[in-house]
């Protein structure tokens, strides 16, 4: 019998269709139905983004008026959720904490006990609008409970960037760290059939709840392989300190073989097409703030490991530092990330609903042959002397009974 042809990690293997996202190989660009993410970054809303991934086009005026009167309808967390987040250990990461909201979310949901309205797919859209309006407040409760600072309402004549912020921070952000928030949120919202994304769609395909799969590809973006490289290079530039500091600590992490994050991406041969966006992004927060020594390491970093390795910086590179300069703790780094992505995963959850076909894929067992464990190394009793007890304790209880 032939070996197997066995793709490790899945590498190369086109297991379905989507009309989601592509990354262009002629242009290197990432395309959200069609249109370039850089151009939707330029232009759109994060409202109107999520609309395009969730629909197909881009909404028209009245139709992304009515989005956003939805999502701002529902910004402000239930009590039971404000209380569950009061008996969570304030040391636990920020990653489990979401995780573990989200899934409480569900359990309020009595429209999942509809005849029906488990994967109605119209039920499905409110679902994802109600995470896509739920996740920044709980994220932004998170990081103020992690300070010692109680909660801030939402406030619902701001937009969904500048409300998360405001909820965040208790103040009134920049025009220029408003756009930057959005900037990352739009890079980040969706990227085809990722490791988080497709545990999205599998769990779907089994016919599971919209918000198991999203808590699902929450436990897969928690993998610092995944959703948490943006925290792993804010740690990297901690430990480095100083752009002069560069050279010597990457000759001891090429020598203890440590796994630099922020570079390279199975998907772009020739540098993430995100990457520009955001690092003119964080070229604005860099000015802004005056931090050049920040620049001068972030700049050092990245010439010092393309000079080296031939390998180019991914979106977490340029991210990590803007949401640094933004003011959020590098543990929540990866929580923006579930905030901006959700929309991407529920689009997923809702195509792979409307095409099912459960994913359940092949394995080539490497284990020993056939094995039987020999009479007198069972060490067990067999069949027969366990009925030969049992009638033996029968007849003894009957004859205690006689006895009486």
């Amino acid at each position: 019998m032939t070996d197997p042809d066995i793709k490790k990690g899945l590498a190369g293997v086109v297991v379905d269709t989507t009309a989601i996202s592509k990354v262009n190989p002629e242009t290197n660009s990432l395309l959200y139905r069609g249109y370039p993410v850089q151009e939707l970054a330029a232009t759109q809303s994060f409202e109107a983004v999520a609309y395009l991934l969730w629909h197909g086009e881009l909404p028209t005026p009245e139709q992304l008026a009515e989005l956003e009167r939805t999502e701002r309808a529902q910004r402000g967390l239930d009590p039971r959720t404000v209380a569950l987040l009061e008996t969570i250990p304030v040391t636990a990461h920020p990653m489990d904490i979401v995780r573990t909201v989200v899934s409480q979310l569900g359990t309020f949901d009595d429209t999942l006990h509809r005849p029906g309205g488990w994967t109605d797919p119209a039920l499905d859209l409110q679902r994802s609008v109600t995470l896509f309006a739920q996740l920044p407040a709980i994220v932004a409760a998170v990081q103020r409970r992690r300070r010692g600072l109680e909660p801030i309402p939402p406030r619902d004549d701001l937009d969904y960037s500048a409300n998360f912020l405001w909820m965040t921070f208790g103040e009134l952000p920049s025009d220029a760290a408003v756009d930057v928030f959005r900037i990352s949120m739009v890079l980040y919202a969706e990227h085809s059939f990722n490791a988080s994304t497709f545990t999205a769609r599998v769990i779907a395909s089994t016919t599971s709840d919209l918000y198991s799969a999203v808590v699902g590809a929450i436990g897969a973006l928690k993998g610092p392989l995944h959703g948490g490289a943006n925290e792993a290079v804010m740690h990297h530039f901690t430990e480095i300190g100083t752009a002069d500091n560069v050279g010597p600590w990457l000759d001891r992490a090429f020598a203890e073989k440590r796994k630099i994050m922020g570079f390279g991406h199975r998907v772009y041969k020739n540098g993430d097409s995100r990457v520009p966006t955001m690092r003119a992004a964080l070229d604005v927060l860099l000015d802004e703030s005056g931090r050049d020594d920040l620049a001068a390491l972030v700049d050092a970093l990245e010439h010092a490991f393309v000079e080296r390795k031939g390998i180019y910086p991914n979106l977490d590179y340029p991210s990590g530092p803007a949401y640094h300069l933004l003011g959020f703790d590098t543990e929540i780094f990866t929580p923006l990330f579930i905030a901006a992505r959700v929309t991407g995963w529920t689009a997923h959850v809702r195509e792979q609903a409307a095409s099912n076909a459960l994913i359940r894929p092949l394995s080539a067992y490497s284990g020993v042959d056939e094995r039987h464990v020999g009479t007198a190394a069972r060490g067990v009793i067999s069949h027969g002397s366990v009925g030969a007890q049992r009638r033996g304790a029968s007849r003894c209880h009957s004859q205690r009974e006689d006895h009486r």
